[in-house]
């Protein structure tokens, strides 16, 4: 776990602090995290998800259906009860709610998945069949899912964003290449059809922008506001920290899942907040400040969440 905090974690500090650091100091503005925003969202994002997930092969998707089935009905079921729970009980506007569930209900499986994973279970198949699978259900389901409730949250208050037609808001949300392309990712991936590794470095030099950029426009944009740790900040990392994993272990034994599997299905789940959502929040202008600080205080909180839940799934599992 050391390990695993100098090399990953605290990068994603030091990173942000920059970001801080260097809005503070008027080297960068507001207005110049939201470019760094565009370009992650527009391009290093879906590059990121696309090589990613056409790494993964038909086979692998369907090698463990419980796996496969528990992480799709568990995530998603948490990410719409993130956005109705943000809705409901914090009054926020559906946008928002929209934006709170794409932070608070996914992990950032992508950005630190095989960081956490292979360091404790080693580089084995199970490993890289959990990060896929998960990978697999945050961009390809959650995603959509997160920017159709936002589109359809903006239609409904009389908002167009970037400037794009009205229209149906899960059409609206499939043109944006954020959710288009890990969903054709996908389609490869069960056709059958392997993307030529080749190409890859076509992808990968942009996609190498996407986390180091999206951690610095965080802090960038959190230069321009007030940190704050409220009841809704605290709710939102403890449904990440606490509840999300927890859920998956609960079904996972019902279930009788493969106890490694189960081990690292949960140690994914327990994982920080998706920084996509903080992209998509930040170039939107939507849920920015309660989202970036509930990034930070997770990321902080994950220190101590991390060894807890190995040592719970090791006990139960």
């Amino acid at each position: 776990m050391f390990t695993i905090l100098i090399k990953d974690i605290l990068p994603i500090f030091v990173i942000m602090a920059l970001g801080y650091a260097s809005g503070k100091r008027g080297v960068f503005t507001a207005a110049n995290a939201q470019i760094f925003n565009k370009l992650v969202l527009t391009y290093a994002l879906p590059a990121a998800l696309f090589v990613s997930i056409v790494k993964a092969d038909r086979a692998m998707l369907f090698d463990d259906a419980k796996l496969l089935i528990i992480s799709l009905v568990v995530l998603v079921g948490l990410f719409l009860l993130s956005y109705l729970s943000t809705y409901k009980i914090f009054k926020h506007t559906r946008s928002e709610a929209a934006v709170s569930a794409l932070i608070t209900g996914s992990p950032t499986i992508g950005f630190l998945g095989f960081a956490v994973l292979e360091p404790i279970y080693g580089s084995t198949a199970a490993t890289g069949l959990v990060v896929a699978i998960v990978s697999i259900v945050v961009n390809a389901v959650s995603i959509p899912i997160g920017m159709a409730l936002l589109n359809a949250g903006s239609s409904a208050a009389g908002k167009v964003q970037d400037g794009a037609k009205k229209g149906n808001p899960v059409l609206e949300a499939l043109k944006a290449p954020v959710c288009w392309a890990p969903i054709l990712a996908v389609i490869l991936v069960l056709c059958g059809i392997k993307f030529p590794t080749i190409l890859d470095p076509n992808f990968e030099l942009i996609a190498k922008a996407n986390s180091g950029v999206a951690v610095f426009a965080a802090g960038l944009t959190l230069s321009g506001l007030k940190f704050q740790l409220d009841k809704e900040v605290i709710y939102n990392t403890c449904f990440k920290l606490l509840l999300m994993p927890a859920v998956l272990l609960i079904v996972g034994l019902i279930f009788k899942m493969d106890p490694t599997k189960l081990q690292m299905m949960v140690l994914a789940g327990a994982l920080p907040p998706a920084f996509s959502g903080i992209i998509i929040g930040s170039r939107y202008q939507q849920y920015v400040r309660t989202g970036t600080s509930t990034l930070a205080f997770s990321i902080l909180m994950f220190v101590l969440a991390a060894p807890l839940w190995i040592w719970i799934t090791r006990l139960v599992a």
